[in-house]
């Protein structure tokens, strides 16, 4: 699959790391064409609410069935596992679990994990280009200011250290979380 060179929906911003780009959009992540999107799943793997739901419901049951199939035991935080991607545009879902925001140190170790495991999923798979959530902002209640920073440097650290990942796009619900994590990229060095 070839990367594409706009993002599918609003406007963008990014910035080139190594051979890679790391975007920046808003809109819905279930209509990306890149390879892969990450789901921020729960440790469960059952579905849920936000984008977990969202992509459940554009995706249809084979996601279900193969998580079920394959993780019944579900996934750690800090981990991710790979499905299909039954009926999106995408090929490859990674679910990712984020931690449940507690104010503690952890979590931004925990936070930067899930990044990080589901770009080496990338690697592994050969996965090009991968639209990432901002993952643990949601019910987890992540502080989008806190998890913007974390999420942008452990790609762009990933970006620029493996050229065999040309798109990491995140995919953003509405303009205030744009705007917070375009100040965080504006910081990267």
């Amino acid at each position: 699959m070839s990367v594409p060179a706009k993002p599918a929906s609003g406007p963008s911003a990014g910035k080139s790391l190594g051979t890679g780009r790391l975007e920046l959009v808003q809109g819905d992540i279930t209509q990306q064409d890149t390879e892969a999107i990450v789901n921020a799943a729960n440790r469960h793997l059952a579905g849920g609410g936000g984008v977990d739901g969202a992509i459940h419901r554009a995706g249809g049951p084979a996601i279900m069935q193969e998580l079920r199939a394959t993780y019944p035991q579900g996934c750690p935080t800090g981990s991710a596992v790979v499905t299909g991607g039954g009926r999106l545009k995408a090929k490859y879902v990674l679910h990712a679990v984020g931690p449940v925001y507690r104010g503690v140190p952890e979590d931004a170790g925990l936070l930067a994990d899930a990044y990080q495991a589901c770009l080496a999923l990338c690697t592994q798979l050969g996965i090009r280009s991968a639209a990432f959530p901002s993952i643990s902002t949601g019910v987890y209640g992540y502080p989008v200011e806190g998890a913007a920073p974390i999420a942008l440097r452990t790609v762009a650290d990933y970006l620029r250290a493996h050229p065999d990942l040309a798109l990491a796009r995140f995919v953003l619900f509405d303009a205030k979380t744009l705007a917070v994590y375009q100040r965080a990229l504006d910081a990267l060095p």
